[in-house]
């Protein structure tokens, strides 16, 4: 980003927000068809004994449908269109530095559970993004994940996703 000379401001650039706007209209529109091809197969109308189980689905994607198709004239053909930068490099970089391990750690669940996913995710988030020692991050991670392991299995005997590897299986639960 350059300065602006007359005004001393900085100039953003980016993605325009009327564009992202359209966007998630579009995606709100396709997530209505799929709701209501869903429903559709589930059966969407009147039966003998009152609404089939695809009734109400039926209906909110059509106002998804509707509310998506507004949202996107609006963003394109409105009066009002929105110019500004939705998002400029710095922010978009930012949230990408929360997004993208978040994306990995949903992953990672998959196949190490969520406590061993979570203890590496509290760990790293502490050491890279808040500046942390590795040594505290460490000990502070392990200490939430044995208190939450202990909070639900051992406490209210609520069993948590330990994984494809189960890496944990050795503690016999």
């Amino acid at each position: 980003m350059e300065p602006n000379q007359e005004s001393g401001a900085e100039i953003r650039s980016g993605v325009a927000t009327y564009v992202v706007e359209a966007i998630v209209a579009t995606c709100i529109v396709i997530l209505g068809a799929v709701v209501i091809q869903g429903s559709w197969a589930l059966g969407s109308g009147w039966t003998s004994d009152g609404p089939g189980s695809g009734y109400f689905p039926f209906y909110i994607g059509i106002i998804l449908c509707i509310s998506g198709a507004g949202t996107f004239y609006q963003a394109l053909f409105g009066k009002e269109k929105n110019t500004e930068v939705f998002v400029d490099g710095e922010q978009l970089k930012r949230v990408l530095s929360v997004l993208l391990p978040a994306i990995v750690y949903v992953l990672a669940v998959q196949f190490v559970g969520l406590y061993v996913a979570s203890a590496v995710y509290i760990a790293l988030f502490m050491i890279i993004l808040g500046k942390f020692s590795p040594i505290k991050s460490v000990i502070t991670s392990i200490l939430v994940i044995t208190l939450f392991f202990f909070m639900f299995e051992v406490w209210f005997k609520v069993p948590l996703f330990k994984g494809q590897f189960d890496p944990l299986s050795f503690l016999g639960y």
